[in-house]
């Protein structure tokens, strides 16, 4: 066709070497920094602290308080085990995945594993740790809402069975976006020992 350019012949793969002086701008094959940054234009979150979930490398050996994350807690310092507050039956900790930011589990020390297998005592400060438990993360947090609850067994979604828990998990408007639903990613913007602080410093306040 009149003028237009000639056809340039298809480039042979086995050419396909190394950038050179001589061939400024052909990147190496496969070399990073000869293509785009973000071909897709996608930016990446990583999360590669849920694989220790994933791979339920943190799951319990067994059912049994030797093995129980909720009975050993309490034995370390509350810095290290992310305990906010302790009672004297039960006690509110940092849930280690959580949901939300700021997301509680408030827990009987004694190795329990149903809600009617609480005593008295432990079923009023169950229930007095988790109103305070609201307090705290409102007057810290700021949140919309609260979903609270325990999952009975393993089939109700209990990841930890064997040693009753009660959630308490802040909910913001527009908090379930994108990223749980497509990605099944979840962005927390604060690390768990600052929001331990927060807590606990809010507490008794």
């Amino acid at each position: 066709m009149s003028g237009s350019s000639p056809e340039q012949p298809a480039a042979d793969p086995a050419d396909r070497t190394a950038a050179s002086p001589a061939s400024p701008g052909i990147p190496e094959p496969e070399a990073a920094a000869g293509f785009p940054g973000e071909p897709d234009g996608l930016q990446r979150l990583w999360t590669p602290h849920r694989m220790v979930y994933i791979g339920g490398q943190d799951k319990p050996a067994d059912a049994t308080e030797h093995a129980c994350p909720f009975c050993l807690a309490p034995e370390k310092s509350d810095e290290d085990a992310l305990i906010v507050a302790r009672g004297t039956t039960v006690y509110a900790i940092l849930n280690l995945y959580p949901y939300n930011p700021g997301h509680l589990l408030v827990c009987p020390y004694r190795h329990v594993a149903d809600y009617t297998d609480l005593t008295p005592e432990e079923t009023i400060e169950l229930a007095e740790f988790t109103q305070q438990a609201m307090r705290v993360v409102r007057a810290v947090s700021g949140p919309d809402g609260f979903n609270i609850g325990m999952n009975q067994g393993q089939l109700a979604g209990a990841g930890i069975a064997a040693h009753l828990h009660q959630h308490l998990v802040p909910r913001w408007i527009g908090d379930a976006n994108f990223l749980p639903i497509v990605a099944q990613t979840k962005a927390l913007p604060q690390v768990h020992s600052q929001v331990q602080q927060l807590f606990a410093e809010a507490w008794n306040r």
